[in-house]
Parts: structure tokens; sequence; C-alpha cells
């Protein structure tokens, strides 16, 4: 059987591409490719109440941190995803990083360069802040406020002074949501410093947060994070919680069973966008096709989304290893771009890989990512389709731009690298991470009120 799928995102039109027998087929066009000159329209998830996300490196990016550059490189990428995971998963540390006062959470999301970037509304009248998104965060959304520390940018942050709905929230009131106990003032406040130097100062705070025209949540918590020594280096304004922890936005949505909490399409090239959406219709009920995964928790860090990786199967063919050292706990995580797999999971994965592409010509590495291939000149690529699942029936099958990181975004007949790489030993025993590139082009389905996620191919 053949299945003829358009593959339209890397941003060129020279090629087709097709699954035929458990591989993807892709073929070169007759005519010159083009790196698209413009942003493409978001698809703004069901109801109209999407926010349009774009890469923090996209020209497109309402912050404009991405114009002149590019984007980032094998190594680049694999930096960041070890500061963050270290931070999330490492489990030889009692408190890594920053933590706050009184209470000892990880501040590990300091706004610094999150991966994308949507644009919201906050205060009365509302003040339209670019920030990142995160489904990882310490259970507050972090912003920046005035004042500004002398000689930092303040021209994007929010100015509580001209909010007329901006509520103070009082020191020691956990019911409202103050986590200190120590506040030295009336209001929930509190300053981080680091090897003696001020970091920042910031009081837990109240409004209204505008997400979508129909969607104003009155009396948002959030952290407001004043006179910071450390700025974001992406040109954004802070970083939206959407853990699972019961001061989140996710939290906040009002739902019925017919809706879910939220969904993002993430978008894979600089020139697209996708959409993150909230209290959105189910997309069974919306005529959609969608596979759903049983949500689980994981001590210590309860507020991350784990589900159960129980399968991985490639070119048709279920991985061949016993489903005890298969199956682990991943993370799905929107700030990781690679994804990582057990170190036998992986090399098993690998190798079966690397005999379906033995007639291609090898690559060397590239970083971390040691299974790479030179498809320049070829004029077609057949390889394995890779698909995970996971306890409760969900299964994700990896597009082609989903399971290869190309040297050259706009162009398949580059250098191509598996995208996949093994754990570290400090993520945690039997921890494997869905990172941003294998969710790119697919609607992942927020069900909190179910306890699942939900996959919905080709939304983005």
């Amino acid at each position: 059987m053949c299945l003829l799928v358009l593959a339209p995102h890397l941003g060129s039109s020279y090629r087709t591409g097709s699954i035929n027998g458990g591989k993807h087929v892709i073929t070169r066009s007759t005519h010159e490719s083009e790196k698209p000159s413009t942003c493409s329209s978001n698809p703004s998830g069901d109801g109209g109440n999407g926010l349009a996300v774009t890469h923090r490196l996209s020209p497109c990016s309402p912050s404009a941190a991405g114009l002149g550059q590019s984007m980032p490189s094998v190594g680049d990428a694999f930096s960041r995803d070890a500061v963050r995971l270290r931070g999330l998963l490492d489990e030889s540390a009692d408190s890594p990083g920053l933590t706050i006062p009184s209470t000892g959470t990880p501040l590990v999301d300091l706004p610094d360069a999150s991966e994308y970037h949507v644009v919201v509304g906050l205060g009365t009248p509302a003040q339209n802040l670019t920030v990142g998104f995160d489904t990882a965060t310490i259970g507050a959304t972090l912003l920046q406020c005035k004042p500004c520390a002398a000689g930092d940018p303040c021209d994007k942050v929010f100015d509580p002074s001209q909010s007329s709905s901006v509520y103070d929230i009082p020191c020691g009131r956990r019911r409202e949501g103050c986590p200190f106990t120590g506040c030295s003032t009336p209001g929930c406040t509190f300053s981080l410093t680091r090897n003696g130097s001020l970091v920042l100062n910031a009081s837990m705070e109240k409004d209204t947060l505008t997400v979508a025209p129909s969607i104003a949540l009155h009396g948002f918590r959030f952290l407001c994070m004043e006179m910071m020594s450390e700025v974001p280096k992406d040109g954004s304004s802070g970083v939206l919680d959407l853990s699972r922890n019961r001061y989140s936005l996710a939290s906040r949505v009002i739902l019925s069973p017919d809706t879910v909490a939220f969904s993002y399409c993430l978008p894979r090239g600089a020139e697209s966008q996708g959409f993150l959406s909230f209290g959105t219709t189910r997309p069974e009920l919306a005529g959609r096709s969608v596979s759903y995964a049983t949500l689980h928790r994981r001590a210590p860090r309860r507020n991350l989304y784990f589900l159960r990786l129980i399968g991985v199967n490639i070119g048709g063919l279920d991985l061949p290893m016993p489903t005890e050292p298969l199956a682990s706990d991943a993370l799905i995580e929107v700030q990781t771009t690679f994804t990582y797999l057990k170190p036998r999971v992986y090399e098993d994965l690998r190798d079966v890989f690397r005999f379906s592409m033995s007639s291609y010509k090898v690559a060397p590495s590239s970083g971390e990512l040691d299974t790479c291939y030179d498809l320049t000149g070829l004029n077609a690529v057949t390889m394995p389709v890779i698909t995970l699942s996971f306890e409760g029936g969900a299964s994700l099958e990896l597009g082609i731009e989903q399971m290869m990181y190309f040297s050259n975004p706009h162009n398949i007949f580059s250098v191509a690298c598996l995208a996949f790489a093994p754990a570290p030993a400090y993520y945690g025993s039997g921890v494997a991470v869905i990172g941003s590139l294998a969710q790119a082009y697919t609607e992942v389905v927020y069900d909190l009120r179910g306890g699942k996620v939900g996959f919905v191919d080709n939304r983005c």
C-alpha cells in the first residue's frame, strides 16, 4: 500500500513524499527549490482561539529576535538540551540551579530564550507581551515587570502601574497563591541572589490575562520579576506556565466533558507558524483522528508531563528487544529539541536504521548525532518510518523532518542525521524525552480532565 502525503514543510517545493511499506519515499521535482521569503499563515486551532506560535529565531517572531539569525546548529541545540534537562531531571542534585527561598523549588526557567513565542495581553487595558510557553515550569508564569534594572531594556515588559486590575497578593496568603513564608514586605515578595550578587527582585501578583479574543482569565497569578540582573536574550517578556501545577495557566482553563485544557502545534521551519489553543473542542468531536496516551506522574517533579513509552517501530517492524528494557517514562517537552532514549534502546534503533540505510553515503557525525548521511546530488531518498508507541494506545508516527535533522533546513537533499540520542544517566533511571522536533506538525492535545495526552497528525 502506498499512501501519498505532501511534504511542504522544509520550505522548498522540489519534492513529494509518500509512505510505502513502512518507508518514507522522497523524490526531487523537476523545478528549482526556493527558500520562502514570507511567513506562512498559521492555523489558529479549533474555534479561532489559537495564538500564533513561532520559533524564537524565526523572522516571523513578534520579538524580532530572529532577524538576521539562522536556526540553531546541532551543537547549539544539544547544549541547550543538556542545560535544560539537567535542571529538570538530574536526580543526583537536591536543588539544581537557583531555588526559590523558603520553598527550595528549582528556578530552572528564568525566561531565557524560550524556543517558541506567542503574544498575550495582560492587565486592563491589556498590554501586549511576547512570551514563551513551557510545560515544565516551576508552577508560575514568569514575567519581567517595571521597574527594570539600570541599563536593561525596559520597553517590552509589563508595567503594573498602568493596569487598573492588578492585585498584590499579601505575604503568607497561601490560599491566594503566595508560596513564600519569609516575605520581607506586606506583599508576596522575595529577592534571589547567586554568589552574593542580586539576580532579581520578584513579587507574586494577580491580573487579567487575555490569551484569545474570547478567553480572558481574571485574577491570573504570575511572578512579576523586577530589577533583573539577567534578562532574556530572545526579546521576550517571560514565559507562560503550562505545567501540571495547580496555579498554572493550564489549570485555570474552564473545562467541560467536550473540551481539553490546551493543545499546541509546533512549527519546524523558521518561516512556518503553529498555534497554541485553550479550552478547545476534543479532536474526535471535531472530526479529527486522534490517539491518546495515559498521563503519569514521576516524583519529585510531579508538575511535568510523563507518558509511558512501550514500543518503537522502525520500517514496519517492532524493535527486537524485550519489553522491560524498552519501556520507560517519557517526558514530553517543548523546550528540548532532540528525542532521547534509554541507551540500549537508542543503540538498537540506531543499528536497525543504519542497516536500512546501508546503501547511502555515510557522513561524519554532527555533534552528538552519530548517524548521518550525505544525500546531496540524489534525486530520491528512501528511509524507514519510525513510530513511537505509548501506554493508552497512542502512537506518534514521525515524518522525515521529525526524525531527521538536516544541515540545510530548506533541503532534504543535504546532510541528514538521525535526530535521536542516548539519554545520559543523570536524566534519571528509565527516563526518555520526546523533544520538540519529534512533535513538529502534530497537534499535541492535553486532556487534563481525562488524564491523557493526544496526537493529531499534520495539523500545522
